[in-house]
Protein backbone atom coordinates (compact mmCIF):
# COMPACT_ATOMS: atom_id res chain seq x y z
CA UNK A 1 0.00 0.00 0.00
CA UNK A 2 1.12 3.43 -0.99
CA UNK A 3 1.54 6.85 0.86
CA UNK A 4 1.02 9.94 -0.27
CA UNK A 5 3.68 12.19 1.01
CA UNK A 6 1.86 15.52 1.93
CA UNK A 7 3.80 17.79 0.61
CA UNK A 8 5.36 20.54 2.91
CA UNK A 9 4.72 24.29 2.92
CA UNK A 10 7.87 26.63 1.91
CA UNK A 11 9.32 28.62 4.21
CA UNK A 12 7.85 31.89 4.35
CA UNK A 13 11.35 33.50 3.87
CA UNK A 14 11.36 31.64 0.46
CA UNK A 15 8.35 33.79 -0.72
CA UNK A 16 7.34 36.89 -1.97
CA UNK A 17 5.21 39.54 -0.05
CA UNK A 18 2.66 38.72 -2.83
CA UNK A 19 2.88 34.92 -2.09
CA UNK A 20 2.75 35.70 2.05
CA UNK A 21 0.04 37.47 1.49
CA UNK A 22 -2.31 35.02 -0.43
CA UNK A 23 -1.22 32.18 1.36
CA UNK A 24 -1.86 34.18 4.52
CA UNK A 25 -5.32 35.13 2.90
CA UNK A 26 -6.54 31.23 2.30
CA UNK A 27 -4.85 29.77 5.20
CA UNK A 28 -4.78 32.41 8.14
CA UNK A 29 -1.65 31.16 9.72
CA UNK A 30 -0.77 34.22 11.66
CA UNK A 31 3.28 33.11 11.37
CA UNK A 32 2.90 33.58 7.67
CA UNK A 33 1.35 37.30 8.70
CA UNK A 34 4.21 37.90 11.12
CA UNK A 35 7.14 37.03 8.35
CA UNK A 36 5.62 39.56 6.04
CA UNK A 37 5.02 42.62 8.54
CA UNK A 38 8.67 41.74 10.10
CA UNK A 39 9.96 42.55 6.55
CA UNK A 40 7.94 45.68 7.20
CA UNK A 41 8.46 47.03 10.95
CA UNK A 42 11.19 49.12 10.13
CA UNK A 43 9.02 51.42 7.92
CA UNK A 44 6.04 51.19 9.66
CA UNK A 45 7.61 52.31 13.26
CA UNK A 46 9.24 55.49 11.33
CA UNK A 47 5.62 56.43 10.09
CA UNK A 48 4.41 55.75 13.62
CA UNK A 49 7.39 57.97 15.17
CA UNK A 50 7.07 60.72 12.25
CA UNK A 51 3.29 61.38 13.43
CA UNK A 52 3.37 60.25 17.20
CA UNK A 53 6.47 61.36 18.15
CA UNK A 54 6.68 59.51 21.14
CA UNK A 55 8.81 56.39 21.49
CA UNK A 56 5.93 53.93 23.24
CA UNK A 57 3.25 55.32 21.43
CA UNK A 58 5.03 54.95 17.91
CA UNK A 59 6.00 51.38 19.41
CA UNK A 60 2.13 50.50 21.08
CA UNK A 61 0.55 51.38 17.17
CA UNK A 62 3.05 49.18 15.72
CA UNK A 63 1.87 46.14 17.58
CA UNK A 64 -2.41 47.52 17.22
CA UNK A 65 -1.76 47.66 13.77
CA UNK A 66 -0.48 44.25 13.20
CA UNK A 67 -3.25 43.52 15.48
CA UNK A 68 -6.16 44.89 12.99
CA UNK A 69 -3.84 43.16 10.12
CA UNK A 70 -4.97 39.48 11.14
CA UNK A 71 -8.06 40.15 10.59
CA UNK A 72 -8.29 42.82 7.96
CA UNK A 73 -6.60 40.88 5.37
CA UNK A 74 -8.36 37.71 6.16
CA UNK A 75 -11.37 39.69 5.06
CA UNK A 76 -9.70 41.89 2.07
CA UNK A 77 -7.34 40.98 -0.89
CA UNK A 78 -4.70 43.81 -1.10
CA UNK A 79 -2.45 43.87 -4.50
CA UNK A 80 0.74 46.30 -3.86
CA UNK A 81 1.17 45.32 0.27
CA UNK A 82 4.01 47.85 0.89
CA UNK A 83 1.91 51.04 -0.35
CA UNK A 84 -1.38 49.59 1.06
CA UNK A 85 0.73 49.43 4.58
CA UNK A 86 2.14 52.62 4.61
CA UNK A 87 -1.02 54.45 4.08
CA UNK A 88 -2.54 52.25 6.70
CA UNK A 89 -0.27 53.15 9.01
CA UNK A 90 -0.24 56.77 8.62
CA UNK A 91 -4.42 56.48 8.63
CA UNK A 92 -3.84 54.63 12.25
CA UNK A 93 -1.66 57.34 13.17
CA UNK A 94 -3.99 59.63 12.45
CA UNK A 95 -6.84 58.37 14.20
CA UNK A 96 -4.44 57.94 17.37
CA UNK A 97 -4.26 61.58 17.07
CA UNK A 98 -7.58 62.50 16.74
CA UNK A 99 -8.30 60.19 19.86
CA UNK A 100 -5.99 62.56 21.70
CA UNK A 101 -7.60 65.57 20.16
CA UNK A 102 -11.03 64.42 21.48
CA UNK A 103 -10.13 63.96 24.94
CA UNK A 104 -7.80 67.10 25.36
CA UNK A 105 -5.37 67.61 27.90
CA UNK A 106 -7.52 65.30 30.60
CA UNK A 107 -6.42 62.59 27.99
CA UNK A 108 -2.89 63.33 28.13
CA UNK A 109 -1.97 66.23 27.21
CA UNK A 110 -2.23 68.61 24.76
CA UNK A 111 -1.85 67.57 20.86
CA UNK A 112 1.45 68.29 19.40
CA UNK A 113 1.93 67.49 15.85
CA UNK A 114 4.89 67.83 13.79
CA UNK A 115 4.52 67.92 9.91
CA UNK A 116 6.15 69.20 7.23
CA UNK A 117 5.10 72.85 5.73
CA UNK A 118 4.14 73.64 2.28
CA UNK A 119 7.25 75.86 1.76
CA UNK A 120 10.46 73.69 2.93
CA UNK A 121 8.91 70.29 4.28
CA UNK A 122 10.30 71.53 7.90
CA UNK A 123 8.95 70.41 10.98
CA UNK A 124 6.36 73.12 11.83
CA UNK A 125 5.32 75.04 15.24
CA UNK A 126 3.97 72.81 17.88
CA UNK A 127 0.18 73.30 17.57
CA UNK A 128 -2.21 72.86 20.98
CA UNK A 129 -5.20 72.39 20.71
CA UNK A 130 -7.73 73.82 22.99
CA UNK A 131 -10.23 71.24 24.68
CA UNK A 132 -13.11 74.04 24.50
CA UNK A 133 -12.04 75.02 20.68
CA UNK A 134 -13.80 72.57 18.46
CA UNK A 135 -13.75 74.55 15.30
CA UNK A 136 -9.66 74.76 15.96
CA UNK A 137 -9.43 71.17 16.17
CA UNK A 138 -11.32 70.63 13.33
CA UNK A 139 -9.19 73.41 11.44
CA UNK A 140 -6.39 71.45 12.31
CA UNK A 141 -7.56 68.25 11.31
CA UNK A 142 -8.19 69.31 7.85
CA UNK A 143 -4.81 70.57 7.71
CA UNK A 144 -3.47 66.91 8.57
CA UNK A 145 -5.56 65.36 6.28
CA UNK A 146 -4.59 68.30 3.32
CA UNK A 147 -0.85 66.98 3.94
CA UNK A 148 -1.82 63.61 3.65
CA UNK A 149 -3.89 63.69 0.54
CA UNK A 150 -0.45 66.23 -0.90
CA UNK A 151 1.86 63.74 -0.26
CA UNK A 152 -0.24 60.96 -1.88
CA UNK A 153 -0.53 62.65 -4.82
CA UNK A 154 3.06 62.87 -5.40
CA UNK A 155 4.93 60.25 -7.61
CA UNK A 156 6.23 57.78 -5.36
CA UNK A 157 10.24 58.76 -6.15
CA UNK A 158 9.32 62.23 -4.69
CA UNK A 159 7.62 61.27 -1.63
CA UNK A 160 9.84 58.42 -0.71
CA UNK A 161 13.20 60.87 -0.80
CA UNK A 162 11.37 64.00 0.87
CA UNK A 163 10.01 61.45 3.80
CA UNK A 164 13.63 60.42 4.23
CA UNK A 165 15.45 63.89 3.47
CA UNK A 166 13.09 65.57 6.00
CA UNK A 167 11.34 63.43 8.01
CA UNK A 168 14.03 60.75 8.55
CA UNK A 169 16.91 63.32 8.62
CA UNK A 170 19.29 61.37 5.60
CA UNK A 171 21.68 62.95 4.04
CA UNK A 172 21.79 62.11 0.06
CA UNK A 173 23.81 59.48 0.24
CA UNK A 174 21.95 57.77 2.86
CA UNK A 175 18.69 58.44 0.23
CA UNK A 176 20.70 56.87 -2.47
CA UNK A 177 21.56 54.15 -0.64
CA UNK A 178 18.33 53.57 0.74
CA UNK A 179 16.13 53.42 -2.78
CA UNK A 180 18.75 52.86 -5.25
CA UNK A 181 18.59 56.20 -7.21
CA UNK A 182 21.91 58.13 -7.95
CA UNK A 183 22.34 61.00 -6.18
CA UNK A 184 21.60 63.72 -9.17
CA UNK A 185 18.11 61.56 -9.05
CA UNK A 186 17.88 61.97 -5.48
CA UNK A 187 18.19 65.39 -5.70
CA UNK A 188 16.04 66.10 -8.52
CA UNK A 189 13.29 64.38 -6.59
CA UNK A 190 13.19 66.57 -3.60
CA UNK A 191 13.64 69.65 -5.85
CA UNK A 192 10.56 68.71 -7.79
CA UNK A 193 8.60 66.89 -4.82
CA UNK A 194 9.10 70.28 -2.74
CA UNK A 195 7.78 72.55 -5.91
CA UNK A 196 4.56 69.80 -6.82
CA UNK A 197 4.17 69.66 -2.90
CA UNK A 198 3.58 73.38 -2.39
CA UNK A 199 1.65 73.96 -5.53
CA UNK A 200 -0.77 71.13 -4.39
CA UNK A 201 -1.43 72.75 -1.12
CA UNK A 202 -1.44 75.89 -2.54
CA UNK A 203 -4.43 74.78 -4.70
CA UNK A 204 -6.11 73.33 -2.19
CA UNK A 205 -5.82 76.35 0.21
CA UNK A 206 -7.18 78.90 -2.48
CA UNK A 207 -10.01 76.29 -3.56
CA UNK A 208 -11.01 75.87 0.29
CA UNK A 209 -11.09 79.81 0.31
CA UNK A 210 -13.21 80.10 -3.00
CA UNK A 211 -16.99 81.44 -2.11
Amino acid sequence: MFFRRSRRPAPAAELSDAELLRRYHAAGDVHDLGALYDRHMTEVLAISRRYLRDEEDAKDAVMQLFEQLVSKLRQHEVENFAPWLHATARNHCLMVLRARQRAGPAGGGALVVHFPDAAGMESAAARHLAEDDPTEADLHEQQLQQLEHALAELPPGQRRCLELFYLEKKCYRDIADLTGFDLNAVKSHLQNGKRNLRRHLETTAASNASP
